[in-house]
């Protein structure tokens, strides 16, 4: 054990290395306690789909003369990053709930923009983690049914055997801190990073996966942060040290609340814009992870609201903070 990284733990699982690490070690009375405060309080009403509009996406094959990046958001965690030729997918969903048995879990709060039929040609997915809202079973198998093995997967450890069994073989796993190149031309490296949160599918296999953020870095140098799903620590200067700036910084900001239980695994608004500025503080911030799914107790429309008066506390210029609709394609 002594020569594993720190993120490496006991019988071949993962765990968060930083001090006081408590995230995904929340037990079956700390659930149920959630339960009943929830049930006793009420959730918030979910707004009517008006109050989610969707945007316009623009994510025609190639990119334009003075663009460097076109990213369009699907909705929650889904972005189609389009840079230096390749059309990469993020954490995809599609699926009107997210949950590994159907027609049960939470359900969308509003719908998807386009179809998944409407992606332009894909050549990379980017998986940051094996929890249903992130890795959804029945969106994969459309998608591997659509492209076959014209797609690369980009997963961080212990994907391959899951995804061997929907078929699919082109899998690169990465550890934290390690990185890929796709194209036979070297133009996009792609690197995993650390994140602060958990995995578990099933009831006997928590940590059995890693979990990670991403690093997109194309020949013309071009930089995006994909932070997948993440609790609020000293990664992200750490993350700054080896690999700031960027040119954009994709961070969640919802299902927050309440926080003694969803604290160690998710970012609120304005430790979002703590995460931001530990990486640098430099390049567009685009907000994920809100507005598509109730995964917790936070308002739907909430996270946006928080995040922009956090943001003009911090002294942050507006002209860096886009908050897109769903389906909005935001141009670097």
């Amino acid at each position: 054990m002594s020569g594993l990284p720190s993120h490496h733990g006991p019988n071949g699982r993962f765990r968060n290395p930083w001090p006081s690490e408590s995230a995904g070690k929340r037990g079956l009375r700390d659930v149920l306690r959630w339960q009943l405060e929830r049930r006793l309080a009420g959730l918030h009403p979910i707004p009517p789909s008006t109050a989610f509009p969707f945007g316009a996406p623009d994510m025609s094959a190639s990119l334009r003369a003075g663009e460097r990046a076109r990213i369009t958001w699907i909705g929650h965690s889904s972005f189609v990053i389009q840079v230096a030729g390749h059309n990469i997918l993020t954490d995809p969903v599609f699926s009107t709930r997210v949950s590994p048995f159907l027609g049960i879990g939470p359900r969308r709060i509003t719908g998807t923009p386009f179809d998944l039929d409407a992606l332009p040609p894909i050549d990379t997915v980017l998986l940051s983690h094996d929890h249903s809202d992130h890795l959804d079973e029945p969106t994969i198998r459309h998608l591997h049914a659509r492209y076959g093995s014209a797609l690369t997967w980009v997963t961080s450890l212990e994907y391959r055997p899951w995804l061997r069994k929907r078929g699919i073989e082109r899998v690169i796993e990465l550890d934290w801190w390690r990185d890929t190149t796709i194209g036979g031309d070297a133009s996009l490296r792609i690197r995993a990073l650390p994140a602060r949160h958990w995995t578990q599918r099933a009831w006997n296999d928590a940590f059995r996966r890693l979990w990670c953020s991403y690093a997109i870095e194309a020949g013309d140098g071009t930089r995006v942060y994909f932070g997948g799903d993440s609790g609020y620590g000293p990664l992200y200067r750490e993350i700054a040290e080896r690999e700031a700036p960027f040119d954009a910084v994709l961070l969640p900001i919802g299902a927050y609340d309440p926080r003694w239980f969803m604290a160690p695994a998710h970012m609120n608004p304005e430790e979002a814009v703590e995460a931001y500025s530990d990486l640098g503080g430099m390049g567009l911030f685009i907000p994920m992870h809100w507005g598509t799914f109730q995964l917790a107790d936070d308002p739907p429309l909430e996270p946006p609201q928080r995040l922009l008066a956090a943001w003009r506390v911090a002294g942050l210029t507006d002209n860096d903070l886009v908050i897109p609709r769903h389906g909005d394609t935001v141009k670097l």
